[in-house]
């Protein structure tokens, strides 16, 4: 008898500040060693310098705005054919747009050091929301990719 995917979004409860489960899922996805305390601090502190920095919005809807803009909407992945390996541009789903646009903001703000953490991934959640970043970098990189191998779509499996 085959196991049953269970989707862990359907069991994830939104946070207790924002009532978000979006926020749960980012700050599941920060946390290190099991700490969950310590990486709310982290973006909740975050968001306060976010609401700081961008005065005239909310700091949720910078944060969902910010992702929507990192969200990549095609991706290559490599495919082996007649012995050659190639790039194949395919189109990314909604759940995984989600968790590529978490993955590389936080990827962004841990690259950058010298700085608490709460500090740099405020300054990347601003700088994603201005399309601007290391996240917004590697956004426009993946896109530029699967712009060049287009002529490889057609090895797309369907």
């Amino acid at each position: 008898m085959a196991l049953k995917y269970r989707s862990t979004e359907r069991f994830l409860k939104p946070d207790a500040v924002y009532d978000s489960k979006l926020v749960s899922k980012f700050i599941g996805c920060l946390l290190r060693r099991g700490k969950r305390s310590i990486a709310e601090h982290i973006f909740y502190g975050a968001m306060d310098i976010v609401q700081e920095r961008v005065e005239d919005k909310n700091a949720l809807e910078v944060f969902e705005e910010a992702l929507a803009n990192v969200k990549p909407v095609i991706e290559v992945k490599s495919r082996r054919i007649g012995g050659m390996t190639y790039q194949v541009p395919i189109e990314v789903g909604g759940k995984r747009q989600t968790s590529l646009a978490i993955r590389w903001i936080l990827e962004a703000a841990r690259s950058k050091k010298a700085r608490p953490m709460h500090m740099r991934l405020a300054e990347e959640l601003v700088d994603a929301y201005h399309r601007q970043g290391g996240a917004c970098q590697r956004r426009e990189n993946t896109h530029r990719m699967a712009e060049a191998n287009r002529d490889f779509s057609h090895f797309a499996r369907r």
